[in-house]
């Protein structure tokens, strides 16, 4: 099945609707089509989370009574459950909706550990909230995809709301779209400084290729992982795990490595560390400006004053670094401080090829992890 005759087939029944988002490696044949159509546009929206997307889509409709679409990653329904409950649903005000979920951690497919359960739960999940659920995948017809368009303008007459699922290597792009910056370091050197700057404290990192790398620092060090969690899923929430721990082990010095669109995705999370002030927590936002784990997509983050908002939340101390020298001095100052510390740390897009992934489970990482922390104080 074509990915342009499935989008020409949106357009028939939504008038040429808005599309929002937050990007996905399984969608991305999609996301590279929308970013050399469109952009970021008003008519292609790159929002903050699932649940932020479902809400833009939800005030395009009021504003213009045409049907929004909306893509994402199934990791990102449990952002959406709430919107979709008690907002969208017929039983409220009747929001019709398309969604575009890609299957991570489809039954049978390999996948990584964080996607697993979800992938299992993925269309039971959406079922569960009302949504009428369409798989597509390679071996769909175009006239099981004409008859499925059909179903659904029916659907989205009575004012629901339907997702079609997409499986893994259903849909490609031909065209090529490149993401970049001007920015000196890559994210892999940032970390190495990170852990030398840290040494035996305790790190919690956040999803995608920044846990992938302190791992393989650690490897190539041949240190041991006992100090890092790798919060290999749950994005967006490193930051609040590393609350947590900080406001627990008071005597140890927590360092959290987080990126931009993570941070965003639960931005909310800053303003509670701030309000508790840890002087032990050490948060350092990698801002490549870029959903890279996922194809390179931008975030909003090349708009945002990160250090500003830390300062804000009650932050007591923020910098802004975009040299290996300015980030050494940064690292250094905050190791031996005693105040809740934010460092922003602009980055290049962009990571080794044979880049691997940890190899040991996260069950094991959680245990090791934990066994280490009761060693301290």
């Amino acid at each position: 099945m074509q990915m342009e005759k499935f989008i020409d087939y949106l357009y028939r029944i939504t008038e040429k609707p808005i599309f929002c988002g937050v990007p996905d490696s399984q969608l991305k044949p999609l996301c590279n089509y929308l970013m050399k159509n469109y952009g970021i546009s008003s008519q292609h929206i790159i929002a903050a989370n699932e649940g932020n997307c479902t809400a833009i889509a939800a005030g395009y409709y009021l504003s213009t009574g045409r049907i929004p679409v909306v893509y994402m990653q199934n990791s990102g329904i449990g952002n959406v459950i709430n919107p979709i409950a008690s907002l969208l649903n017929d039983e409220v005000y009747a929001i019709p909706c398309i969604f575009i979920v890609g299957w991570r951690g489809e039954p049978g497919i390999h996948d990584e550990p964080q996607h697993i359960y979800q992938g299992k739960v993925t269309v039971k999940l959406l079922e569960d909230m009302d949504v009428k659920t369409f798989i597509l995948g390679k071996e769909t017809t175009d006239e099981e995809l004409a008859d499925n368009m059909e179903k659904v303008q029916k659907l989205l007459k009575k004012g629901k709301s339907i997702a079609f699922v997409i499986k893994k290597g259903a849909w490609s792009y031909a065209e090529k779209v490149e993401y970049k910056n001007d920015y000196l370091m890559y994210r892999e050197e940032i970390i190495e400084n990170v852990v030398q700057a840290a040494g035996e404290d305790i790190i919690v990192s956040t999803t995608g290729k920044a846990s992938r790398e302190l791992f393989e620092i650690r490897e190539a060090k041949g240190q041991p992982h006992q100090a890092d969690l790798l919060t290999v899923g749950s994005m967006g929430h490193s930051s609040s795990i590393a609350l947590g721990i900080a406001l627990n082990k008071v005597k140890q010095k927590i360092w959290c490595i987080d990126g931009d669109g993570a941070a965003l995705m639960h931005l909310g999370a800053m303003a509670v560390i701030g309000s508790h002030q840890p002087h032990n927590l050490i948060h350092i936002l990698i801002n490549n400006e870029a959903h890279e784990t996922v194809g390179g997509m931008p975030t909003v983050a090349k708009n945002i004053d990160f250090t500003q908002i830390a300062l804000g939340c009650g932050y007591q101390k923020a910098v802004c670094v975009k040299e290996i020298s300015e980030l050494v001095t940064a690292l250094g100052q905050a190791k031996n401080g005693n105040e809740l510390t934010f460092i922003e740390v602009k980055a290049q897009i962009g990571a080794r090829d044979d880049l691997g992934r940890p190899t040991i489970k996260a069950v094991d990482n959680k245990k090791n992890f934990m066994q280490y922390i009761k060693t301290l104080d």
